[in-house]
């Protein structure tokens, strides 16, 4: 529009009317005097892509708030400070005595600036980038840097598995101390439970982190994360693929969660990842890596590891709800699928009505695979009529598999045979923990706020 300019950067009409005629450009600090209010911050520039309605605010408090125009009643404007996200570039300190440590980008926000052109959050990638960030990563490691996608983790799949695994072995095999791999959160325990199949027998440490806050907001978890994360990739003593992110909802520590035995369990909190029907491999600070149990795959001297970077993609995770009908089966039957996994209620349980579409699914050669929905416990097939009858009807119960990690392992083993037992048993030979011959006494703690005993604790822990 003709009527933009540098001083009012993405506004439109009739936002923009508003700042011209109070005189309010871009990097104002100013006072929004409201009809619900006053707000005092900085006025920030407004996403091209985003509505004319409303100004950006950056508060005193570091976080950022949108104004209706036509709540505003007047502005009172107190100085300018044009801010400056350029992420500040250093040459990363190369230190012979420091183990060497591979980042590779998948397209998470692990460091990252925001850019107000297109409200998007541009992540700092080079080894200068990141020092410039965060300059404590110079104390750990000798840090280089991979690009190897740059998508949303929803929109990472199988290829990108594959791609990554590749990626991370070759790497191994040149030496490498550690490899931490940078993540979107919501995907990420599917991943880690591919790098877990397709990675086996790892001499070095393979992390995969990511951060829940970008890293414009005052309590990102960003940079801690990425500490935790490459301290455990140069230094500890377990060797495998873990997810390293916030332990509790401080900052005191990371947790280090297997991949098979991890999941994302809040939409927003830091600390969102848990182990499920187990405890964490270990926890990571300043002071290192603290195991929780001994039964890791240690680190060795060597470079070798099995590879096995393979994916059959016809394969399905079904959430059984209450009046499913045999057309989701068939659905997916008929679209040449060839593997489904049902989570299903309580032990493994599925209505009567889709019993003729699973025999249907196995007489076209379907591998259909059992979970619960729980989360949290076993399939336990043969306790109840349902079970029995799904298991003469060809479902196999993957004991305590999480389903999203059955569906990834299902992939993985269609990538190698089709044939029945073998798919069957590389589906209950466990690799690396993803299932176990029994749950630990503190592997299922569910806080239940209200609940006196718990709320005393609460009250006696939190700060």
């Amino acid at each position: 529009m003709s009527d933009h300019n540098e001083d009012y950067k993405g506004y439109r009409t009739p936002t923009l009317g508003l700042l011209q005629k109070e005189a309010a450009p871009v990097w104002s600090q100013v006072v929004l005097h409201t009809t619900g209010g006053d707000f005092t911050g900085l006025i920030l520039p407004r996403s091209e892509t985003a509505d004319a309605d409303h100004i950006v605010l950056k508060l005193d408090t570091g976080y950022n708030i949108g104004v209706r125009w036509d709540t505003v009643q007047s502005i009172t404007v107190n100085g300018r400070k044009e801010a400056n996200y350029q992420i500040p570039e250093k040459a990363f300190p190369f230190d012979p005595k420091k183990p060497r440590v591979k980042l590779f980008g998948t397209g998470g926000t692990i460091a990252s600036r925001l850019d107000y052109r297109t409200g998007a959050v541009i992540p700092a990638f080079s080894p200068g980038e990141l020092y410039g960030s965060v300059p404590e990563l110079a104390d750990i490691c000798n840090m280089e840097t991979e690009k190897l996608y740059g998508v949303f983790s929803e929109n990472m799949g199988p290829e990108e598995w594959m791609g990554t695994a590749r990626a991370v072995a070759a790497e191994i095999e040149k030496g490498v101390a550690g490899i931490v791999v940078g993540h979107g959160t919501d995907t990420m325990h599917h991943t880690a439970a591919a790098l877990s199949f397709m990675l086996q027998d790892s001499p070095v440490p393979i992390v995969m982190v990511g951060s829940q806050r970008s890293s414009d907001r005052p309590s990102s978890d960003a940079a801690i994360n990425l500490i935790n994360a490459t301290r455990t990739a140069a230094t500890s003593d377990i060797a495998e693929v873990m997810v390293c992110m916030f332990g509790p909802t401080s900052d005191e520590y990371g947790l280090l969660h297997r991949g098979t035995r991890v999941r994302k369990m809040h939409s927003s909190y830091r600390s969102t990842f848990r182990t499920l029907s187990d405890i964490p491999l270990g926890k990571i600070d300043e002071n290192g890596v603290a195991p929780f149990r001994q039964d890791y795959n240690p680190r060795r001297d060597d470079n070798q590891l099995k590879l096995n970077a393979v994916f059959d993609d016809r394969v399905s995770l079904v959430y059984y709800y209450p009046n499913m009908k045999p057309d989701v089966i068939d659905s997916l039957v008929d679209n040449g699928y060839q593997g489904i996994v049902i989570a299903g209620t309580g032990l493994g349980h599925v209505n009567k009505p889709l019993y003729p579409a699973l025999d249907r699914a196995r007489k076209a050669g379907v591998h259909v695979y059992m979970t619960v929905q729980t989360l949290w416990g076993y399939v336990q097939m043969y306790v109840y009529e349902t079970g029995r009858e799904l298991m003469g009807k060809g479902v196999v119960p993957a004991a305590n598999m999480l389903p999203e990690v059955a569906y990834v392992k299902l992939g993985w083993a269609l990538g190698q045979s089709h044939d029945p037992e073998v798919v069957q048993k590389i589906m209950l030979t466990a690799v690396n923990g993803e299932t176990t011959d029994r749950e630990p006494y503190n592997g299922y703690l569910v806080l239940q706020g209200g609940i006196p005993e718990v709320e005393e604790f609460i009250s006696a822990h939190r700060r």
